[in-house]
């Protein structure tokens, strides 16, 4: 197991791609190292079904630097840290975790690695969450995700506007077989293979495109609102939302279907997929007008898959909105709003913006 080196002259391209096809193969690691925590807990409570979760969620190991770490986490957060170390080996590096924040690692003369001061060392700055959606794999109840953000060498800490490339590998619950694996890079589209758990193709690797359909029902458009601190106001907002695309579009809103899936990057990656029409987070939006605190999406929860998305051809934007940019630190909240296709964004983004109360000289349109 080799890491890229860089290579003088090399073009942006091909650091994309020798940098994507490391990252994947971390995201396999991950995916065995997160199963075997989840089938190994599984198997030591032979009990009611319904206590079978305990293990997991009664045994938090602590707080990392931006989440609470379950034995689930710690086991790819250790994979992490040996891939980490192995790149660092042949080349500099800065990578971000949910449990350590950024760290600065390089090769030591003589063998082994060295802590560097900050970016400014010519190698890549990689931002990874290793399980998101963490409590739904810790239930057994639906995948999580590896979600990844690459980008290039810089001087100082990344935004959301450097990242080159973004990388979604899907971890399966304990029933799961196939895995789904999202990728996509600035200007070169995005694409989705399936593999079986050890990573192997199982088909050919398609493109990701959004197609033209405008359809205002008959699919998916979850406003995430999963926890009761903000559920009501949130709530509040998406009734008023789709009164207003029944009256103004003639929807059905008995076919406006919800879905409250607890992981950012796998939300974005079924919007990709077409899965979802719509998914809007407005947490930070909503805690900021009512002076409250939440918990909400963070940079390095959705990042890569933004990136994803938009290359899948989705506008990913702020829900009031306008572009989406932050850094990628362990603090930044992040609102956003994602639409399967340009048409759709066009038909819908109106009606949000009405529901928000946001002016109409502030309505930038995809």
């Amino acid at each position: 197991m080799v890491a890229p080196r860089p290579t003088k002259h090399e073009s942006s391209k091909d650091f994309a791609a020798r940098w994507l096809a490391a990252c994947v193969e971390l995201t396999r690691e991950v995916r065995t190292a997160a199963r075997q925590a989840l089938i190994g807990a599984l198997e030591r409570v032979p009990t009611a079904p319904g206590d079978r979760v305990r293990p997991l969620w009664l045994s938090p190991l602590g707080e990392g630097v931006a989440d609470t770490t379950y034995p689930l986490d710690h086991a790819a957060e250790t994979v992490l840290g040996h891939w980490f170390e192995a790149r660092a080996r042949q080349g500099a590096l800065s990578l971000f975790s949910e449990d350590t924040g950024w760290r600065h690692l390089g090769p030591k003369r003589g063998g082994g690695v060295r802590e560097l001061a900050d970016f400014d060392h010519g190698g890549p700055r990689i931002v990874v969450d290793p399980v998101d959606g963490t409590r739904n794999l810790m239930g057994d109840l639906r995948s999580a995700w590896t979600a990844i953000a690459i980008a290039p060498p810089g001087a100082g800490e990344p935004r959301l506007v450097d990242v080159q490339t973004g990388l979604l590998a899907e971890i399966p619950d304990s029933r799961g077989a196939r895995s789904r694996v999202l990728h996509g890079t600035r200007g070169q589209g995005a694409y989705v293979e399936i593999c079986d758990l050890m990573g192997r193709a199982l088909e050919p690797a398609q493109r990701l495109q959004a197609d033209g359909d405008d359809r205002v029902d008959h699919g998916y458009f979850p406003f995430f609102r999963y926890a009761p601190d903000l559920r009501p106001a949130i709530a509040a907002l998406e009734a008023d939302f789709f009164a207003r695309l029944e009256r103004a579009e003639g929807a059905d809103v008995r076919n406006c279907w919800d879905d409250q899936y607890i992981a950012s990057a796998g939300q974005l990656a079924l919007l990709a997929l077409g899965t979802y029409r719509m998914v809007v987070d407005l947490r930070p939006v909503v805690a900021a007008r009512l002076g409250r605190t939440t918990q909400p999406s963070k940079p390095y929860d959705v990042a890569g898959a933004i990136v994803v998305a938009q290359e899948a051809g989705c506008p990913v934007l702020h829900p009031e909105g306008g572009e989406l940019d932050f850094a990628l630190d362990a603090v930044t909240p992040v609102a956003f709003a994602g639409f399967h296709g340009q048409a759709t964004a066009r038909r819908l983004l109106p009606h949000l913006l009405d529901t928000l109360g946001v002016p109409a000289s502030g309505r930038p349109l995809p």
